[in-house]
């Protein structure tokens, strides 16, 4: 089943389905603002970065579907029944689950990726990144295009936050992160 298809319809999902007979992992996707299950002692993944109001592509699934394999939670903000017209304010009750749920799955994550997509401006992923590029737990792709990709190429290299080039390669630094626990 893809992610993307089924997130529509679930806020906390199981990403891929093993044969009946197979002893495999199988990665759980929690989407905003499902409960985030803290007492599960798995490894957590935070999937940060652009979405754009939901203009960005949808490469939260993607990554998820990467991971299928993996006995991992990955805490998803793309939240499928998003209004946009709720006020961006702190006394607007919606906006501020979505925040607060954001700010638990962040500090409860093992793991951070971040992807800064060039067809965004993205300013709340940049405030992540300023928040959590000390942690050790980020891993950062931000293709050419992105419209400060000098500040956060510096920004990443000062605090020695693990930088990538590709999509393909950020799934694969999450997986060694997550492996090497």
């Amino acid at each position: 089943m893809k992610v993307a298809a089924a997130i529509l319809a679930l806020s906390v999902l199981t990403v891929g389905a093993p044969p009946a007979d197979a002893q495999t992992h199988i990665a759980t996707m929690i989407a905003s603002p499902a409960p985030l299950e803290l007492d599960d002692p798995r490894p957590r993944v935070f999937v940060a970065g652009s979405i754009n109001m939901g203009h960005t592509r949808d490469w939260q699934s993607e990554f998820a579907d990467a991971l299928a394999d993996m006995d991992v939670i990955i805490l998803n903000p793309r939240r499928a029944d998003w209004d946009s017209s709720w006020r961006a304010e702190a006394d607007e009750p919606e906006f501020r689950r979505q925040v607060e749920w954001e700010l638990q799955a962040l500090e409860s994550a093992d793991v951070i990726v971040m992807y800064l997509d060039p067809g965004s401006q993205s300013p709340i992923s940049l405030l992540e990144l300023g928040l959590y590029a000390r942690s050790g737990r980020l891993i950062l792709l931000c293709p050419p295009g992105f419209w400060r990709k000098g500040n956060v190429d510096i920004t990443a290299e000062f605090y020695g936050v693990r930088a990538v080039d590709t999509f393909e390669a950020l799934i694969a630094e999450a997986r060694q992160a997550l492996a090497d626990g």
